[in-house]
C-alpha cells in the first residue's frame, strides 16, 4: 500500500513535466515538533527537525494552483524531567523521541497577488523510523532504543500556510501540520490519543 501511494505520487509529481503550467521544484527547510492530545501530565518541550523532498505546482487559474509534494521530515518531541526505571534503579532525566516519516500533502493555493499565497490541503505520512534516546542524571550511558512498533505506521494530518513568491524560480512558505489521526498502537480500553504537530519553515526551487 505505501509503495503504491508513493509510487503515484512519484509519477504526479515528475510525469507531468511535460503538461501546460505546471512547475516541478525540489524544497527543505526547518521543522518545530511536538505533539498534542492526551499529553496532560507530560512536561514536553518542541524538538527541530528538517524537511526535503520534490514538489509540483500546477496552475488551474490566475489565482488557484494545486501542489503535491512527497519529502522526508524528521519530527518527534522532548521529555524533560521524566522518570525511568533501569535495572530497579530510579533515575530522572531526559527523553528525545526522533521520528522519520515520508510525507505526502497535497496543497491548493490561493494567490492574493504576484508575491504572496495562501495554502490548505491534506497530508498523510508514513513512519520510517522512531528511536528514543534517554539521558538520566547519575547514569553514564545513553539509552538507545527503537520504539517504532508502538506508533501507528501511518498518520493523517491537515496543513495550513501562508507564502511569499521571492522570484518567479524561488519561494518561501510557513505551514502548520496539524494531526488529525492517533499515532499511538494503544490496547484494547485505552482510549490515549496523541496526534504530531509540526510548524515548518521551507525554501523551495521551481524550475
Amino acid at each position: 500500500m505505501r509503495k503504491n501511494i508513493l509510487s503515484l505520487v512519484t509519477l504526479l509529481l515528475f510525469g507531468v513535466a511535460n503538461a501546460q503550467d505546471v512547475k516541478i521544484g525540489m524544497k527543505g527547510g526547518l521543522n518545530l515538533s511536538s505533539w498534542s492530545g492526551d499529553t496532560e501530565g507530560i512536561n514536553l518541550k518542541a524538538r527541530f527537525g528538517i524537511n526535503i523532498g520534490a514538489l509540483a505546482q500546477i496552475k488551474l487559474s490566475d489565482n488557484f494552483d494545486i501542489q503535491p509534494e512527497v519529502f522526508y521530515s524528521t519530527q518527534g518531541t522532548k521529555f524533560k524531567n521524566v522518570q525511568v526505571n533501569v535495572n530497579d534503579w530510579n533515575y530522572k532525566g531526559d527523553i528525545k523521541l526522533n521520528f522519520s516519516y515520508i510525507n505526502v500533502p497535497v496543497l491548493f493555493k490561493y494567490s492574493a497577488d504576484d508575491k504572496s499565497f495562501f495554502e490548505a490541503g491534506p497530508q498523510i505520512g508514513f513512519l520510517t523510523s522512531a528511536k528514543a534516546s534517554a539521558k538520566l542524571t547519575q547514569y553514564s550511558p545513553t539509552i538507545d532504543q527503537d520504539v517504532k512498533k508502538m506508533f501507528q505506521s501511518v498518520e493523517f494530518g491537515f496543513v495550513v500556510g501562508v507564502g511569499y513568491n521571492i522570484t518567479q524560480h524561488l519561494m518561501t512558505d510557513l505551514r502548520y501540520n496539524i494531526g488529525l489521526s492517533n499515532i499511538a498502537k494503544t490496547e484494547s480500553g485505552d482510549d490515549t490519543k496523541i496526534r504530531n504537530s509540526v510548524l515548518a519553515l521551507s525554501l523551495a526551487c521551481k524550475f
